[in-house]
Parts: structure tokens; C-alpha cells; sequence
């Protein structure tokens, strides 16, 4: 069946495909040989594009080998430089000497044998059972496996980084993938994820790179947009092998610790709850019903102390205040039931609220304003 919305966002495609090829090679493997000719047949390609991120894609369901890394010739010994030079680089950038490297994907361990001559730790997932055989036989440290949501714990990890060199665009969930390789990375870790070049296909009008193993057709932005979804900063981005590669560096985007919150919280209860307490019982009162003013007056639990809230929003005015249930009364509800001190909560309309109360209201009111860094006393 073919699919009909973005394997990474989701997004239904545009309704009209980009392109349709008919009688397309199925794949690039499995060639049909002599007995197999008369049966075979090829096969038609549509090109979508999402409307939502704006990946291209194929709308076909993957080939049955999708799993398996398949390098059809022997790395060449130009590659096999560029590639051992390049990893090196990518070691000393980000300091991984002695630290354990994973190749997503590693084949029958074409690059995994470079990356294993360098000073790291070299690991190798493969779905291929021969592949893995031929790895484990010529010495390479190799897992039979495929990146999903069934994958679990990969053995040998947390890894500090990882290689995915020219297998994204083969999957046809490739969220789930990324996510995989997320959990068994460690925090911090960094990876090299290489996709071919639409941005180089549209510029050449390279109307034969399209073929049924490769499902998407991964540009700059769409790339930055997929590792983003999934957990990844990309920290760089270059064109490689005469703009036919993309390659990126990746950092594994860890969770925010924002227990500081709670610190700083506790500190602004404690100078505000320490100004009231200066005055006689609930002779204070707040201006402003905004909400960070109804945040601050339920997590600094101050409601029992203040005599109510003041808000020059006639739509608020004869309301209370959520969960804290303190009334709003509009600004002259000063003058009917004053209060010792108001403690204008105003955000950015702070200072022309503290204005007002000098130039219209007694004298005799004490203000402070809280401010980003603390409640502010100002007469």
C-alpha cells in the first residue's frame, strides 16, 4: 500500500506528487538472473513531497532487505583515506580517544575496520547474519541488529558516539531508529549521521538517483529538521564527494535541569512573606491579576495574609483570584478599604502602576514592586 503521510513528521504530502516514474528498477540489489528474467518486472516510483516539514519521499513501501547496509564493491583505497582521515578528525574534535564508537549499519565492516586501526573503542550493529559472521571472522566487534523501538538495550552501551553513514535514507520509520540510537548513547554523545544530497539532486537535476531502496530524499534543512525531532543537535553541517553527501555532526540534546526553579521560588516566598509580616493582618494587598501575579500568590502560599487584589481590567474587577480565591477589586477600592502596603506584581507595567499609586492614592501606602531579582521596596 502506499503511504500517504511523512515518515518523519507526519504531515500529510501535498496532494499532487512531484514526480511519477513508471517501469523503474524495483532495486539496486537482487538483480534477476537467466530464470528469474521472464517473471520480472519493474516497478513505478512516485515522488511526494510533506507539506508539513517539507521532506521528499517515495510513497512505496522499502525493498525487503531495508534493514541490511549492502556496499556493493570494495571501499576504493581514495575512499578508504578520506574516510580513515575523516574519523580521525571527528576523534580528536570531540575527544572520544579511548571512548566506545558505534557504525549503525556497519556492513560486512567497511569502514568499522577503518575506524577500528584509530584510538577508540569500535562496535558495529548489523541486521545481516553473514554480514556479522564475516565482521566477527575478520576480527571486528559486531552485534546482529536493527535500530527500532524493539531493539532495547544494545549490548556494549551507553556508546559516546556513533556512525550513520548513508543508511537513514533507507528507512521507512526512521524516527524510531533515531529514537533507538538516542537511548543507547550516552549523555553528551556525539555522532556522524551521512545522508545523500538533494540539495546537489535538485541543483543537477539528477533524475536517476531516484530508486526504490532509497524512501528519503534528505536536503539540508529537512535533515536539521528530522535529528531535531528526535533528540539531536546538529552542531555541524558540510558537503562532501563533490556535494553528493551530506554530513553532519550531531550532539545528543539531553534534558533541561530546571530544579533551580525551585530554589529561586523558595527565596522569593521568603522575601515577600518576610515584607507582609512587617504589617499589621492582611494590611497588605497586591496589584496585578496577571498570571504571573496569580502564580506568585499560590506558590508563595501568601493568600491568608493579603486583603485582596487590585486590577484596573474592569472584566477581572468582582472576580477572585484562581485557587487562591482572594477578591479583585478595581484600583478606588483603595480608598473605600485601604491597606498599609501594596505589592505591585505588574510585570513590565510595574513602574506605571507604582506611579500611579503616588501620584493618585495616600501617601501613607508603602510599595514594593517584584521584581525578575527579588521584591524591590520603594518608600
Amino acid at each position: 500500500m502506499p503511504v500517504c503521510a511523512c515518515r518523519v513528521c507526519g504531515k500529510a504530502f501535498f496532494e499532487k506528487p512531484l514526480l511519477h516514474y513508471g517501469n523503474m528498477p524495483k532495486a539496486a540489489q537482487n538483480f534477476p538472473d537467466a530464470a528469474s528474467l521472464a517473471a520480472e518486472t519493474g516497478a513505478d516510483l512516485t515522488v511526494c513531497q510533506c507539506a508539513g516539514c517539507g521532506l521528499v519521499q517515495l510513497n512505496n513501501e522499502p525493498v525487503p532487505y531495508y534493514k541490511e547496509v549492502i556496499r556493493a564493491a570494495a571501499v576504493s583505497a581514495v575512499i578508504k583515506d578520506l574516510k580513515t582521515r575523516q574519523f580521525a578528525g571527528f576523534i580528536d574534535k570531540y575527544s572520544l580517544q579511548g571512548k566506545k564508537i558505534i557504525e549503525i549499519g556497519c556492513g560486512r565492516g567497511e569502514f568499522l575496520s577503518l575506524l577500528q586501526t584509530l584510538d577508540v573503542d569500535a562496535y558495529g550493529l548489523e541486521y545481516s547474519e553473514p554480514s556479522v559472521s564475516q565482521c566477527v571472522k575478520n576480527g571486528l566487534n559486531v552485534s546482529c541488529g536493527y535500530p527500532d523501538r524493539e531493539s532495547g538495550v544494545l549490548a556494549d552501551g551507553p556508546f559516546d558516539a556513533f556512525l550513520l553513514l548513508m543508511f537513514l535514507e533507507h528507512m521507512p520509520d526512521p524516527n524510531s531508529a533515531l529514537k533507538a540510537i538516542y537511548d543507547n548513547l550516552a549523555d553528551g554523545a556525539v555522532g556522524l549521521v551521512e545522508v545523500p544530497n538533494f540539495d546537489m539532486m535538485l541543483r543537477s537535476k539528477l533524475f536517476s538517483e531516484f530508486i526504490g531502496d532509497h524512501l528519503l530524499y534528505f536536503s539540508r534543512e529537512t535533515l536539521h529538521i528530522a535529528l531535531n525531532m528526535n533528540g539531536f543537535e546538529v552542531i555541524e553541517c558540510s558537503e562532501l564527494r563533490d556535494d553528493y553527501v551530506i554530513s553532519a555532526v550531531v550532539k545528543k540534546r539531553g534534558k533541561l535541569d530546571i530544579s533551580s526553579f525551585y530554589d529561586y521560588q523558595t527565596e522569593i516566598a521568603a522575601g515577600i512573606n518576610g515584607y507582609i509580616d512587617r504589617f499589621g493582618e492582611k494590611k497588605v494587598a497586591i496589584w496585578g491579576a496577571g498570571h504571573q501575579a496569580l502564580a506568585i500568590i499560590a506558590l508563595t502560599k501568601i493568600a491568608d495574609k493579603i486583603r485582596y487584589v487590585v486590577d484596573a481590567a474592569p472584566f477581572k474587577q468582582g472576580k477572585f483570584t484562581p485557587a487562591t480565591h482572594l477578591p479583585i477589586v478595581a484600583p478606588d477600592y483603595l480608598r473605600a478599604d485601604p491597606v498599609e502596603s501594596v505589592i505591585v506584581m505588574a510585570a513590565s507595567y510595574s513602574d506605571e502602576v507604582a506611579g500611579i499609586l503616588r501620584r493618585q492614592f495616600s501617601p501613607q501606602i508603602k510599595i514594593a514592586i517584584l521584581r525578575d531579582f527579588g521584591l524591590e521596596i520603594v518608600d
